[in-house]
Order: C-alpha cells, then sequence, then structure tokens
C-alpha cells in the first residue's frame, strides 16, 4: 500500500474532540494498509500564548534561542495527545520530536532551514508497523540546539518527510476544504480549485493565501512531493492537488490573494548615481531582510527616492538598517507607512495572453481605488494599495477575471 504523510494545524488539534477526529482520520488510513507518518502543530493559539509568556518575562528582547526552547514546547504538547488518543484505539504509535525525526536544520533560531532528514528512525518504526507522529516546526542544530522553521513550519516539516522518505502522497490538512480562487470567507463567489500548479500555488502563497506556507510549496515543486489540501472538519470532500502539470483551463487567473502584513519604507532625495541601490539592498539582504516591490524614482536635482516593502515584522528592522546607512548615503530622510496592502492576480495563463494587468487595472479604477506601487512576472501582478480598500479590491478583481 501507499506511504502517506499527513499534516494537521493547530485549529485541527485545538481540543479533545478535535484531537479524536484527527485520530480516527489517521486510523481509518492505516487499518486500509497504508503506512502513516502524521506532523502535528502546536494546539490552537498555543504559539501566541507561549510568545506572549516570554513578552511578560522579557519584553525587549528575549534571545532567540531561549524563544525557539519555549516554542518548540507546544509541538511536544500536540503530539502527545494526539497518541494517547491513536492508543485508546488500539493501534501501535510513537510521537518524536524533530530531533527524534532526524530533523537536522542550520543555526538560525526562529527562522531554521532544513539542511537535511536523517530518516533512520522514521523508517524503522514504520517498519515496526507503527503510526508516526512528528513534531512539526522543530529540528536541530550542529550545536545540538532545538530550532523552529518560523511561522507556516510545519508545512514544511510534513513536505520535508514526504521528500526524504519518497511518500506516495502529503495531504496538508486546514480548516478550508481547498484551494480557492480568492479567500472564501471575505468572497463570497470564490470557487475551489481541483488542482493547481506549483508555480501558481508559490505565488499565491507567498503573496498573502494562507492556505500553503509558500517554504513547503517550494520545496514541494524541487523534490516532486504532490501535495493535497483537505479540511479536517470534512475530511472526505475532495480538496486541492498541487503538482508539476495540471489540466488546462479557460481561466487565465486562477486566484486573488490580498496581504496585509506590508509596510512602504521610502529613502527621499538619496544621491542619484551608481551604486546606491546595490549599498542599500545588499545591506537589507545581510540583514535577512526579504524586499518585495521596488520602485525607484526619476532622478531630479541629483537626486532620487526609492521606496520598497517589506513585511510588517521586518518593518523596524529595515528603517534601522537604512537608518545606519544615513551619513554614508547622505539622504534626506526616511519614512514608512504600514497601512498598505498588497493584491495581486495569479495565473500561469497570463504570460502569453495581453492585456491582463490592464484589465485589473480596469477594475480598480471601476471601483475608486488608487494604486501606489506595482510590480509583475510572467505569472502574476501584484499592486500596493491602502489597506482599507483591500477587500473590496479582492472583490472587484475576482470578479472581473473569475466570474
Amino acid at each position: 500500500m501507499a506511504l502517506i504523510v499527513k499534516k494537521f494545524g493547530g485549529s485541527s488539534v485545538a481540543d479533545a474532540k478535535k484531537v479524536f477526529n484527527v485520530a480516527n482520520l489517521i486510523v481509518e488510513d492505516y487499518k486500509k494498509g497504508n503506512d502513516v507518518i502524521v506532523v502535528v502543530s502546536a494546539q490552537g493559539d498555543t504559539t501566541d500564548d507561549l510568545i506572549a509568556k516570554a513578552k511578560e518575562i522579557n519584553p525587549k528582547n528575549p534571545s532567540k534561542r531561549e524563544m525557539d526552547m519555549l516554542l518548540s514546547a507546544g509541538e511536544q504538547i500536540s503530539i502527545s495527545l494526539l497518541a494517547m488518543a491513536i492508543e485508546t484505539m488500539g493501534c501501535p504509535v510513537i510521537s518524536l520530536l524533530g530531533w527524534q525525526a532526524g530533523f537536522n536544520t542550520d543555526s538560525h533560531h526562529t527562522i531554521a532551514r532544513i539542511k537535511n532528514i536523517n530518516g533512520e528512525r522514521l523508517k524503522s518504526e514504520i517498519e515496526k508497523k507503527k503510526i508516526v507522529i512528528v513534531a512539526g516546526f522543530q529540528g536541530l542544530n550542529k550545536y545540538d540546539d532545538v530550532t523552529t522553521l518560523g511561522r507556516g513550519g510545519s508545512d514544511t516539516s510534513a513536505v520535508a518527510i514526504a521528500a526524504a522518505l519518497k511518500a506516495d502522497l502529503c495531504q496538508i490538512y486546514t480548516d478550508v476544504d481547498g484551494v480557492y480562487t480568492a479567500d472564501p470567507r471575505k468572497v463570497s463567489t470564490a470557487q475551489k480549485m481541483d488542482e493547481i500548479c506549483y508555480d501558481e500555488m508559490l505565488e499565491l502563497a507567498t503573496l498573502g493565501a494562507q492556505v500553503l506556507n509558500n517554504r513547503s510549496v517550494e520545496m514541494a515543486k524541487k523534490y516532486n512531493v504532490e501535495l493535497e489540501v483537505r479540511s479536517s472538519l470534512e475530511p472526505h470532500k475532495s480538496g486541492t492537488i498541487v503538482k508539476e502539470i495540471v489540466k488546462m483551463e479557460k481561466t487565465l487567473i486562477k486566484g486573488v490573494a490580498k496581504d496585509n502584513n506590508v509596510a512602504s519604507i521610502s529613502i527621499v532625495e538619496l544621491q542619484d548615481k551608481p551604486g546606491i541601490a546595490f549599498k542599500i539592498f545588499n545591506k537589507l539582504a545581510q540583514a535577512k531582510i526579504n524586499v518585495d516591490i521596488i520602485l525607484q524614482s526619476i532622478g531630479r536635482n541629483n537626486t532620487k527616492d526609492i521606496t520598497f516593502t517589506v513585511s510588517q515584522d521586518n518593518r523596524e528592522a529595515a528603517v534601522a538598517v537604512i537608518e545606519n546607512l544615513k551619513d554614508s548615503l547622505a539622504f534626506r530622510e526616511v519614512t514608512f507607512d504600514e497601512n498598505v496592502s498588497k493584491v495581486s492576480i495569479v495565473g500561469a495563463g497570463m504570460e502569453s495572453n495581453p492585456g491582463v494587468a490592464a484589465k485589473m487595472f480596469e477594475a480598480l479604477s471601476d471601483a475608486g481605488i488608487n494604486i501606489r506601487m506595482i510590480s509583475t512576472s510572467e505569472i502574476k501582478v501584484s499592486v500596493l494599495i491602502d489597506e482599507k480598500f483591500a477587500d473590496a479590491a479582492v472583490i472587484a478583481v475576482h470578479d472581473k477575471f473569475v466570474n
């Protein structure tokens, strides 16, 4: 039979009733003769609660190493409770922390990346016909310190196991029953997709769709892991398959995404000479700050302005990096705005179809929404707008393309 990796998010195991619901799903597949490995996140709001506890003790700057020690505890609770539930059903089961499951990471605490997985323990437990429950989101670095993978890291953990063990399928269970053309909670006409290709899903995940973590999709594409997004609340409904090639569809646009976790930063009256942009963005890269949309003004009086976007989580650090360059770059000031949102359309078909961007801009114009910045690639168009118009923009653009 098949080797199946299943991942359940925190909302899927938030209380005892939901833990038993998940246990039933796992046992159902196991009794069909499948080998089953399960990756679990911390229950409900446990991670947020642990962060709040840390702030009570050290509100300014708790070390990232100790934050990893603290945050990794949430998954340990989940895996043990789920294993206990499966035990009551009479099935052999074992729970493993990330390091016990062979996860080796780099040493960037709170945002660690997986270097490799030693799958021997996982294989050994599977050969003993046990259901294996693994703590997602965590691993061990070369110093034997616990590390965590950042938000959405459990998705990445599940895909990494599926890749390492060449699983037949990796199922990601969430509180929605698949990938939609827009957030169905905000857009009543959103449609569920039966399948979507890796590139489209990666763009949607990166641009704000919260169904899958973008790092997990990137890894799935790299190792050709077939993903399936399903609902833990309605497990017998078909979900959405994420794979390399999907059948041709009429629609050019696969989805509309919104991201409110955005801040724009402007550097005003920079010297207009070669090398300035390199100095700025090289320093930001050294600080591990990802930059998204970049806009440079036309030079005037030997100066220019550069505006770019980062996540709100990185806004303070990015501004600090720029301020430290003020003496060497001699700009007038740096400003920022967190009351912005990025709205994007994604679709592999738009590359060979002219007029897609114009159609998006028309939808925003008809809705009376002003565009502040624009970014494009072969399969996406993103615009930066005022955050207060974000939901209206998603609906307007979705209606223009999908309905």
